[in-house]
């Protein structure tokens, strides 16, 4: 195909209103589509409709160390759930905590408690005349909005597909004091669906920060996230947990997780892990917070996973209803915009996301009129920063929620609205 950039005004201007007459057809068929959020679909959620009888008598609430998990106790997660999670994580059950339904609120708390209460008796982060964090952009949406939220400076850092800029994130950690985190997703990245390399995993754990409360925010949520059943098609990246300690900087990270997408977003477990050093202080802290989590919960997990060969066997369901669709989408994406130099898209191999870079300047008009269409994308710009993308080029495709039918036309309607808004970004260049 013909690269749009090569056609002449009049042949722009020729395939602007065809292409606007195929969008108006579009628009008369009424769609009504949300791909806003990385939603897994109901045939994922009924996946785990065993996990609600997995505890049916008074006997089968009881902790392998004798505890009623009805009951009080257990702050820091019942011990079969800290191993079912640290092997799900890559590290050690002693260096796990386990929580809530989400690890997005772990990250809120963590950073909470750093404004109110420092980092292991650091100054607290509320007292000092500047926070700063560093933020690979495109990057996750809710990480940005909890800093944004605490009034903290955050710092765009680029990525590539072994990971962040580690150039950059070097000078600024090294040498900046004021910086006190950086927000990663390591595995599957939202939303590109990049892995960290080897190398950039030993960089962040060797890194000498200039502030000793820096910390890194490992959100490893697409952990066994695989959308392929073969092994050389799976990606797996270093436990930084353990790269850290061989570095000598056992205390520099924070890694988080859950089985929000593995189980129900709305009643899985998560989990931190990190330094004993670190969890000490968030046990100190905690403990004033709530008495424990819902070990019910934590249990009837354990029981129906068994382990971390069952979770994986799990996946393996997730990924056989998920694969269909994100190579539905790539494939549209090849068949109808491959060679027309109007977009380039990421091919993940696990994770929940499509990363889509349109024309500089056509992220927010195409999202807009898709959504006039009838299928609504997360918002253009909120994969950056205070959802400022620089370029106006990004866009988050999230494939997961829509059946695999939904899901053709929505990748057909969207495919459109890059047609259109290019070739009339184009025209205005003529």
């Amino acid at each position: 195909m013909e690269p749009y950039s090569e056609l002449s005004k009049e042949e722009l201007v020729s395939l602007q209103a065809d292409l606007a007459k195929q969008y108006a057809d579009a628009k008369a068929l009424g769609m009504k589509l949300d791909m806003s959020r990385g939603k897994p679909s109901k045939e994922q959620l009924d996946l785990s409709m065993g996990l609600l009888d997995a505890l049916d008598s008074a006997s089968d609430m009881q902790t392998e160390d004798g505890m009623d998990s009805r009951n009080y106790g257990g702050p820091t997660g019942i011990a079969e759930a800290k191993k079912l999670m640290a092997d799900m994580m890559g590290t050690k059950p002693e260096n796990v905590i386990v929580c809530g339904n989400a690890s997005l609120n772990i990250m809120y708390d963590t950073i909470s408690r750093s404004f109110m209460f420092g980092v292991n008796g650091s100054e607290p982060w509320c007292k000092l005349d500047k926070v700063k964090f560093l933020c690979p952009a495109p990057g996750y949406d809710r990480h940005f909005a909890i800093t944004e939220l605490f009034g903290v400076e955050m710092i765009t850092i680029p990525m590539t597909e072994n990971g962040p800029d580690m150039d950059l994130v070097e000078k600024y950690v090294n040498t900046d004091p004021a910086v006190k985190g950086i927000w990663c997703v390591p595995k599957y990245s939202n939303p590109q669906g990049y892995c960290y390399s080897d190398e950039t995993v030993k960089r962040f754990a060797a890194l000498k920060p200039a502030a000793k409360d820096f910390r890194i925010f490992w959100d490893n949520a697409y952990v066994i996230h695989h959308i392929y059943e073969e092994k050389e098609k799976q990606v797996e990246i270093l436990d930084i947990i353990s790269e850290a300690e061989k570095a000598g900087n056992p205390d520099i990270v924070y890694e988080f997780a859950s089985t929000s997408k593995v189980s129900f977003p709305g009643a899985g477990i998560s989990a931190v892990a990190s330094s004993l050093t670190n969890l000490e202080w968030i046990k100190k802290n905690m403990s004033v917070q709530t008495i424990g989590h819902d070990k019910i919960n934590q249990l009837r997990h354990v029981r129906f996973f068994k382990d971390i060969d069952g979770m994986n066997a799990h996946m393996m369901k997730h990924a056989k209803s998920i694969r269909p669709k994100f190579e539905a989408v790539l494939k549209t994406f090849d068949e109808e915009l491959d060679g027309l130099g109007i977009g380039t898209w990421t091919k993940p191999l696990g994770g929940y996301f499509i990363s889509f870079d349109a024309l500089p300047g056509c992220a927010k008009e195409i999202v807009a009129k898709c959504k006039e269409a009838g299928v609504v994308l997360t918002g253009a710009g909120a994969t950056f920063p205070y959802k400022k993308d620089p370029e106006d080029k990004n866009i988050r495709i999230a494939p997961t929620l829509p059946t695999p039918e939904e899901m053709a036309k929505a990748t057909e309607l969207f495919v459109l609205c890059v047609k259109l808004v290019s070739v009339e970004k184009l025209l205005t260049q003529k």
